[in-house]
């Protein structure tokens, strides 16, 4: 199923299923509201035809307020390499705050306090029950589906100490969607074999497999749940492939006018305008 949280005309949001050029509202809020009821498959597989294609649609963040979102650090071998790192042993982790969200369409303004606004292509994790513990099976179990993030980086406010966080939560910086695609329609399921791009003006700057992971999506799931109770609507980020601007020589940041484009193969694209300091 392909699933997303949709603005209405009015600014209120709804969940819906999009079923080749049909949109089908699924009569909750958001996708949060929809992962939390414990039948929340059955409903998603039902809904009530709109009268409005798919591509007139308004797209708010996939879950607009996960309650939690856990984002892996140093995950690509590729970026691990660039970045001068060693593989490490254990997921490298980090949080992002819901108000750094946005829609995958929506205009990123570049925030007033950073010179050094960079862009990180990522896959996410979107938790479906609630899991404790979770071995293996109930990880993967545990798993509602996949959508696209970015995962904008501060990099001047990223490094200002050895925790990352201040640099990875910057409001409304971090495109989410458009869509949350199940397990089922997905090559290699919940270990899905995709592949992602991010680009910026047209020019690719990020290309890779996810079979470059090193912590791949039931790993993730597994490792996080021992640490604390993943819920319904929780978000796993599982990190940035090579090609962030940071590495280059010289750096490259993003600038007002630019689009960042980041797309994944099944699962959209999102495309957002780069406007200046807010």
């Amino acid at each position: 199923m392909k699933l997303a949280t949709i603005r209405r005309p009015d600014e209120r949001t709804r969940a819906v299923r999009i079923d080749g050029d049909t949109v089908l509202d699924l009569g909750v809020s958001d996708l949060g509201a929809l992962l939390a009821e414990p039948g929340w498959r059955e409903r998603a597989a039902g809904g009530d035809p709109l009268a409005v294609r798919p591509e007139q649609l308004s797209f708010a963040p996939v879950v607009p307020r996960p309650g939690k979102i856990v984002c892996v650090g140093l995950n690509y071998r590729q970026h691990i390499t660039e970045m001068g790192r060693e593989i490490p042993q254990f997921p490298t982790l980090f949080a992002k705050y819901p108000e750094a969200l946005i829609g995958a369409d929506d205009p990123l303004v570049l925030p007033a306090e950073s010179d050094a606004v960079d862009w990180e292509a990522e896959l996410a994790v979107v938790v479906g029950a609630r899991v404790r513990h979770a071995d293996e099976a109930a990880a993967a179990e545990a798993i509602a589906g996949f959508s696209v993030l970015n995962d904008v980086t501060t990099r001047d406010w990223q490094y200002r100490s050895p925790q990352w966080l201040q640099g990875k939560t910057f409001e409304a910086t971090t495109p989410f969607g458009p869509f949350l695609v199940t397990p089922d329609e997905l090559e290699g399921g919940v270990r899905p074999r995709l592949e992602l791009l991010g680009q910026v003006d047209g020019e690719t700057v990020q290309k890779a497999d996810t079979a470059d992971l090193v912590f791949d999506p039931v790993a993730l799931v597994a490792y996080v749940s021992r640490i604390l109770t993943l819920q319904p609507g929780d978000v796993i980020a599982t990190g940035t492939p090579g090609g962030v601007g940071h590495a280059r020589t010289p750096a490259r940041y993003l600038a007002d006018g630019d689009v960042l484009t980041t797309e994944i193969s099944g699962l959209g694209r999102s495309r957002v305008e780069v406007r200046g300091r807010a």
